[in-house]
């Protein structure tokens, strides 16, 4: 039985303007229209031992991630273990192994996966991900170790030794990323792989060796998985219990200082995306070396990569840039120094900025809302519930709001009243009363909200009752 296990959360802020924290890498769509999470869970199903899978991320971002892949092609169950907080990959795997153990027995495999990788070789990722379930149903610890294709020092190493299986290797060391220099000598030497942060191991090996080498988190998640519903869907860990687990990565915690370890290479196209160097790296180029996603007139511009999602961008007389543009924010950067906008995003964090954290357009367990304008005296989003979605019945301190239907039909309560708008009707919303808005039919409703008063901040929001479980 091998499960896989797509570990996904993450800020991704050297993607940013794209990438925030409420809508981090993993959802971020590129070129062909699919996110990074749905290529990953696709993957992952094509070498599952049954179309299901296993993924572990923040309550936050449950309900997106579960829409994408019910949205998916791809027919499959999907469960969830819900973190209350990120706490790095050796607890999210420690979690996740008592999971499958519970439901699946001990010896069942584990394919960790992160969810904002892409893969473009799906057989020969089919041919590695067989080779290391062999090793891993003999008690290895295994990993898929990209064969690099240049020097690179944005990632981690692995020193693979003599042959193990058919196809692994076993694992000699762990190298932390390296200089240019120190780069150029692994690539050279042919024995060195990038840590594509790709595990397979059984359950209780897996548990077996964090007890072993990492026993405070292994004690603390085991704690927590017993003061958790462990037959929920989605599960969630307990958040009083979480909150006393050390975070740490599984490569520090465990597999630098396992002795049963192995690595199996593979050459898939694997990229971690974890630039804009590396996301314009997947367009074609024209002749002066330019890529454009979106809308771009470039005159006597060379080497530059210009995404934009709503807007036209032209670029005159300039060389060796990334433009982004997603409406609400632009990144001008040089493309030499593209793993620094995360230095952006710290700025943005300091200042307070909401762009930090969140786009124009936010998602919600119910749909979704953009924002239109944000003024001093007033803001204005459109709202767009889908079928079965419910608001919570909530309250506001300071605004009061005016809703008006622009297509299907929402059955709103305000005070004691319930009734139903249909297009083109309108209802007001007075500060501190009680109001909700659901939809019943079968189509997205469409609403246009606008807010005026003295504080328009999503903490002016009193939740009464809510079918999502927010506070």
């Amino acid at each position: 039985m091998l499960i896989p296990v797509i570990l996904s959360g993450g800020a991704g802020t050297r993607l940013w303007p794209v990438s925030r924290r409420a809508h981090p890498k993993p959802f971020m769509r590129l070129a062909s229209g699919q996110t990074l999470a749905e290529s990953t869970m696709e993957r992952a199903l094509r070498v599952a031992s049954s179309p299901a899978t296993l993924t572990v991320t923040g309550r936050d971002y449950y309900f997106l991630t579960r829409d994408l892949y019910q949205e998916s092609s791809s027919a499959g169950r999907h469960h969830f273990v819900l973190e209350p907080e990120g706490r790095n990959t050796a607890p999210a795997i420690a979690a996740a192994a008592h999971w499958v153990a519970h439901h699946h027995g001990p010896e069942a495999l584990m394919l960790v996966l992160p969810a904002d990788h892409l893969v473009r070789d799906i057989e020969a990722f089919e041919a590695a991900v067989a080779a290391a379930a062999e090793l891993a149903a003999d008690d290895w610890l295994t990993c898929l170790g990209v064969e690099p294709t240049h020097a690179e020092t944005g990632f981690g190493y692995i020193r693979a030794g003599n042959a193990n299986g058919s196809a692994g290797k076993v694992i000699e060391a762990f190298v932390e990323k390296p200089d240019q220099e120190t780069a150029r000598r692994y690539y050279e030497s042919g024995q060195y792989l990038w840590n594509g942060g790709m595990f397979c191991f059984k359950a209780s090996a897996i548990l077996a060796a964090m007890d072993e080498l990492a026993p405070d988190i292994a004690l603390a998640v085991k704690r927590c998985w017993q003061a958790s519903d462990q037959d929920a869907e989605p599960m969630e860990l307990d958040p009083e219990s979480f909150s006393r687990v050390r975070a740490e990565s599984i490569d520090f915690a465990v597999m630098e200082k396992a002795s049963r370890r192995a690595v199996v290479p593979v050459s898939c196209g694997w990229s971690d995306i974890g630039s804009w160097q590396a996301i314009s790296d997947l367009y074609e180029t024209d002749a002066l070396g330019n890529r454009i996603q979106g809308e771009g007139v470039l005159v006597d511009t060379r080497n530059t990569f210009v995404q934009s999602e709503q807007r036209l961008i032209a670029a005159v007389g300039v060389e060796n840039l990334v433009i982004v543009d997603t409406g609400d924010a632009v990144l001008v950067a040089s493309r030499d120094r593209a793993q620094e906008v995360k230095s952006v995003v710290d700025e943005l964090i300091r200042q307070d900025h909401a762009s930090a954290v969140y786009h124009r357009t936010v998602h919600r367990p119910w749909g979704s809302y953009t924002v239109l304008e944000d003024a001093a005296d007033c803001k204005v989003k459109r709202l767009v519930v889908r079928p079965g979605g419910v608001l919570s019945l909530q309250r506001h301190e300071h605004r009061s709001e005016h809703w008006t239907v622009v297509s299907g039909r929402a059955t709103v309560r305000v005070a004691d009243e319930e009734f139903e708008l249909g297009a083109n009707q309108t209802v007001q919303i007075p500060a501190r009363s009680l109001h909700r808005l659901e939809n019943r039919g079968e189509e997205n409703v469409h609403i246009i909200e606008v807010q005026t008063g003295q504080y328009f901040g999503e903490d002016d929001i009193e939740r009464l009752e809510d079918i999502y479980g927010r506070a």
